[in-house]
């Protein structure tokens, strides 16, 4: 079950309106130091040494398959990835919780990386650059979560167009696994279709086997359930039923307002059934009134 947690406050607080602060940033601070040095020093010095390359890897240079994702190549290729960013993160960030939030964008950013690398190795001597991985993983998860809410973005930044997120992530699967087969792989066109397939594969890879199993400790069963969309048909579960005793609004309240913070701190994915429980008889409560 997917909540939407109604029972927050304000659902984007102030440390997740951090964590998105740095990263985007970090990847403002690194494309100006780009440019200054480029433009200025006619140094490529943050490419030959941030940038990932099979020279930079053959030379030691590991931190690569990270610090690339804080590179852009243009102004159009780093306005697109972070405004991307900022509007999955805006929804995303509540759910997971920051570190989490964090870990999905640089394991992104990795796995993305490293797909390219296998695909590049014996044809390959370019450079990658660019949060793509990232957020093409960060839209991985939101279509996981929300596969039938329609989202809408200004194709080109100009023309507006609505669509279902699990139609948009199939659209760009399609895209990013044509441009692989006919493009990268034969050595046509700069655009790394490796990296993007990397980072959704690290974006399913996650809410799958890693945001699923968040409190099996204390659950018999995962919190959330990957989408209809991602399995096979199976019988629709018998409903249950459940009580909880709210005749005393004030522990309820300071129970409710316990829970509210562990969701802020480790995300919804990070809470028992009771506490499940809890919130969902609080709700039924408030819509009787």
């Amino acid at each position: 079950m997917i909540y939407d947690r109604p029972y927050m406050k304000s659902d984007f607080g102030r440390r997740d309106a951090s964590v998105l602060a740095w990263i985007i940033g970090i990847s403002i601070a690194a494309f100006v130091a780009q440019n200054v040095f480029f433009v200025w020093f006619k140094s490529p010095v943050m490419t030959e040494y941030l940038a990932l390359s099979k020279p930079n890897m053959a030379d030691g240079f590991i931190w690569t398959l990270v610090t690339y994702g804080f590179l852009h190549a243009n102004l159009f290729h780093i306005l697109f990835n972070l405004l991307f960013a900022f509007f999955l993160g805006r929804v995303l960030l509540p759910m997971l919780g920051p570190s989490r939030f964090v870990g999905l964008y640089l394991g992104s950013i990795l796995i993305g990386g490293l797909t390219w690398l296998s695909v590049s190795f014996t044809h390959s001597n370019g450079v990658l650059l660019g949060a793509s991985a990232a957020v093409y993983g960060l839209l991985t998860v939101y279509a996981c979560f929300f596969p039938n809410r329609p989202i809408t973005f200004l194709l080109f930044f100009i023309v507006p167009v609505t669509v279902k997120p699990k139609i948009l992530v199939l659209i760009f699967l399609g895209i990013a696994t044509f441009g692989l087969l006919f493009l990268e792989i034969p050595g046509h066109g700069g655009v790394a279709h490796s990296a993007h397939l990397g980072g959704m594969l690290a974006g399913w890879l996650y809410f799958r086997y890693v945001h699923n199993r968040v409190g099996e400790r204390t659950a018999a069963r995962p919190n959330i359930e990957v989408p209809q969309w991602f399995r096979r048909r199976k019988a629709a579960p018998k409903a249950t039923s459940y009580t909880v005793n709210v005749t005393q609004p004030g522990d309820v309240r300071q129970e409710i307002d316990r829970i509210l913070d562990k969701i802020n701190r480790s995300g919804f994915g990070s809470l028992t059934d009771r506490e499940k429980k809890i919130l969902d008889e609080a709700r039924d409560t408030l819509n009787r009134r």
